[in-house]
């Protein structure tokens, strides 16, 4: 009875976790990862949260608990990062964070004695790397994914530079944000516990804005200035590595600093290449094939297996190789072209500019779309939405290429809101 009770606890959670765009596919490796993170009470309180933010006072009534048992609970929660608290014109709003971007990176990101890290680096492994749906999921379902890549500033030439926008410039987000922290990376964290981790740095995840502040503020990361923040940048780029972080333009908030060995992202770029689970950067490598050497050191460095080896076809040399490129899975991150010792490889711009969302909530609702979840924000069971929170999806909705409206429309099945969704389109 009682293994009955946990288990339908944990399954509500996850149910609850799957009506993000991005889910988790409920499995028993999944329900032993939330055991460690919550309590069995934790999972049944957490299962009945909504999905957009809200106050204690919102939580109290959902829970019929009262505010200070409430404040409690809620607090535990944000202090080991499976909430991220935001101060909202001086009060404490509370939001459930995706597993991935979100608590199952957060649980990684500092050393920590209240739970069995390596345990729980060994069931991520299971989870993500063998069981496979949970990361299927996560990276190959719809066009709009959750992360993308970021140009290797150091391999862009000076005619190139001019045409790389703002957004597409880890440096510039750094720059430009107004709080900056830094953590264990998850990854390499996690390999490490299995003994597989590689030598490049732990200690250079980066969180920017609201979510930057509460793991700071709650020691699952430190608050860095702007020019430590570079100097990580800079020992990123040293070791090759690649800058992935969140499909939008405006208000990113995380940018992690990827090696090929133990990102789930590159991993799962190079399994499902063909599916394109990351966004790829503007910019694509162009090969000098005249002059190529065939030294490799191209092919090594590629996170995605993008570049190989392959004959030269040099009569004169038959053992000869060159550098060939696959356009269609390479993410253009240029590494490639700072470690050509020949010069031959340079970045050109796409033929066709990569459509990034404008911010996070735009991003949300084109995923929510295009996975058959968009149900999931409008009509949460937890909470009825304000008119002004209505009106600003479906003013999200309404910018977006007919055909998406047109399955927006689908998944709602509300007469009345097509009604709505017309008369503001007309």
């Amino acid at each position: 009875m009682a293994h009955h009770t946990l288990k339908t606890a944990y399954s509500h959670l996850a149910e609850r976790l799957n009506r993000f765009p991005q889910g988790a596919p409920p499995s028993e490796l999944l329900f032993k990862i939330l055991k460690i993170l919550f309590s069995e009470k934790e999972a049944s309180l957490v299962a009945l949260l909504p999905i957009k933010p809200f106050t204690v006072q919102k939580a109290s009534q959902i829970w019929k608990l009262d505010l200070a048992a409430t404040q409690n609970i809620l607090e535990q929660l944000a202090s080991r990062a499976l909430l991220v608290d935001i101060d909202q014109n001086g009060e404490a709003v509370y939001v459930l964070p995706p597993p991935m971007a979100g608590f199952f990176e957060f649980s990684l990101m500092r050393v920590r004695k209240d739970i069995d890290q390596k345990l729980l680096s060994e069931l991520f492994y299971q989870y993500l790397n063998v069981e496979e749906d949970f990361i299927r999921v996560l990276f190959t379902e719809g066009e709009t994914q959750l992360g993308r890549t970021f140009v290797h500033e150091p391999s862009l030439p000076p005619e190139n530079a001019l045409y790389v926008l703002d957004y597409e410039r880890a440096s510039a987000v750094i720059k430009s944000t107004k709080y900056m922290a830094v953590g264990i990376c998850y990854c390499r964290h996690k390999m490490q516990h299995l003994d597989r981790a590689c030598a490049a740095p732990l200690d250079i995840c980066m969180t920017f804005n609201n979510t930057a502040r509460s793991l700071s503020k709650h020691g699952h990361a430190r608050r860095v200035d702007e020019q430590e923040g570079l100097d990580l940048l800079q020992q990123a780029y040293d070791y090759n590595l690649v800058q992935f972080g969140e499909n939008v333009r405006e208000r990113v908030n995380f940018i992690c600093n990827c090696c090929g060995c133990c990102c789930e992202a590159m991993i799962a770029a190079r399994r499902f290449a063909i599916l394109n689970p990351v966004h790829t950067t503007n910019f694509i490598p162009q090969i000098l094939n005249g002059d190529c050497n065939g030294c490799g050191k191209c092919t090594a460095v590629c996170p995605v297996e993008a570049m190989t080896l392959v004959s030269a076809n040099d009569p004169h040399h038959p053992k000869m190789k060159k550098a060939k490129l696959d356009e269609e899975i390479c993410l253009g991150c240029g590494l490639c072209v700072r470690t050509c010792t020949k010069n031959i490889i340079a970045l050109k711009s796409r033929p066709q500019r990569v459509i990034t969302p404008l911010n996070g909530t735009h991003r949300t609702v084109v995923m929510a779309i295009e996975r058959g979840k968009l149900q999931n924000l409008i009509f949460d069971n937890q909470v009825l939405w304000s008119h002004r929170a209505l009106g600003a999806l479906l003013g999200t909705v309404l910018k977006l290429p007919p055909l998406k409206q047109i399955m927006a429309s689908q998944q709602m099945k509300s007469r009345y809101l097509e009604t709505m969704i017309r008369r503001m389109r007309d």
